[in-house]
């Protein structure tokens, strides 16, 4: 069993920054890539950013520049810090990843989301 559990979404103003942080947890033997993704209403949920286990990153053209991902292999947590926020970015962002667990098996993992409101 793989928990993926988000925090950091918060009402913030455009221009406003915050950081989004994704924990996993359960029987996990390896994380391989782990990413963001976010879902506006009355949209489809869409990527946002990923990073392998290299450290190796990919953004959508619409963050790039504004926000950046990274990892801790150590806490088994992926972040997304945000900068410059404009109301367009307001959606649930989802953490996910691809895990390797302790059984072998190959799972991809999604956490419940967290809310980010972006005001004008």
């Amino acid at each position: 069993q793989v928990q993926l559990v988000e925090s950091g979404g918060d009402l913030v103003q455009a221009g406003g920054s915050l950081r989004l942080s994704c924990a996993a947890s359960g029987s996990i033997f390896s994380i391989n890539a782990m990413g963001w993704y976010r879902q506006a209403p009355g949209k489809q949920r869409e990527l946002v950013a990923t990073i392998t286990s290299g450290g190796s990153t990919n953004y959508a053209d619409s963050v790039k520049g504004r926000f950046t991902i990274s990892r801790d292999n150590v806490k088994n947590t992926v972040y997304l810090q945000m900068n410059n926020l404009k109301p367009e970015d307001t959606a649930v962002y989802y953490c996910n990843a691809d895990i390797t667990t302790t059984g072998r098996s190959r799972v991809v993992s999604w956490g419940k989301g967290t809310l980010v409101t972006v005001s004008s």
